[in-house]
């Protein structure tokens, strides 16, 4: 499955983040410690680098797979760019999700929401909206807008969130967002469309125990959610104007 995801794209991800509501700790001594017992369980992560909001453990850019855990003011976030395999799409999240609260002292009811995003990033010289456009709209009432001589999509960036009947607690976002505006027209584009699917889960948490089993449902869920929606209805449509656009 990693394998099928990273031939649709030029990069496949996924990011988890805890959020809490309380500020977590900035001292030494517990993001030191967390850091060295994520590098236990994975010494390819040997880089601790100081970012404006955050600090991370990354491994090197080139590794394969790269993976990265960051703290911020309230919330720790980890990710995992083009694993080959089904451990390594989500170990890292597992980790995270075991042994960050205790590190952080971050309690059941401290927890906000627990996240869990999929990005697909599809390699694209062209006008990224006008792409968008084409491969999204053509054929609905919204493809009139765009049948007009002379004009220049500057922007075109499908959103739409739900939460699913059977499961109040959880929120779903499909996204395409594209990377034209500020360029000239015919310029070429160096940067990426990328296609995201985000969950969110807002259930209350009552033990620490419980986050890893939340997690699990929602990979459960992300993996259906892509491979039946967003790969069929955004990712594909796109990769298929990318091949045939002239742009």
């Amino acid at each position: 499955m990693p394998s099928t995801y990273r031939a649709l794209c030029s990069d496949f991800y996924i990011n988890s983040k805890l959020n809490v509501r309380m500020e977590l700790p900035s001292n030494r001594e517990p993001i030191l410690e967390l850091f060295e017992r994520t590098r236990r369980s994975y010494p390819a992560m040997n880089a601790f680098r100081r970012y404006k909001d955050e600090l991370a453990l990354e491994s090197a850019p080139n590794a394969t797979p790269h993976r990265w855990i960051a703290i911020r003011n309230a919330s720790v976030r980890a990710g995992v760019v083009n694993p080959s395999s089904a451990d390594e799409m989500y170990s890292i999240h597992r980790t995270s999700m075991e042994i960050s609260p205790y590190f952080l002292s971050i309690s059941p009811l401290d927890i906000e929401y627990i996240e869990l995003l999929y990005g697909f990033d599809l390699a694209a010289k062209g006008n990224h909206d006008t792409i968008t456009a084409n491969a999204l709209l053509a054929g609905s009432p919204m493809a009139a807008m765009l049948d007009v001589d002379g004009i220049n999509i500057v922007d075109c960036q499908p959103t739409m969130g739900m939460k699913l009947i059977e499961d109040d607690g959880l929120e779903v976002h499909f996204e395409v967002k594209t990377r034209s505006k500020g360029k000239k027209a015919h310029e070429p584009n160096t940067d990426p469309i990328s296609v995201y699917l985000t969950l969110r889960r807002y259930d209350p948490v009552t033990n620490l125990e419980e986050l890893t089993t939340k997690l699990d449902e929602m990979i459960e869920r992300g993996q259906n959610l892509v491979d039946e929606y967003a790969l069929p209805n955004l990712l594909m449509p796109l990769r298929e104007e990318i091949a045939s656009s002239s742009f």
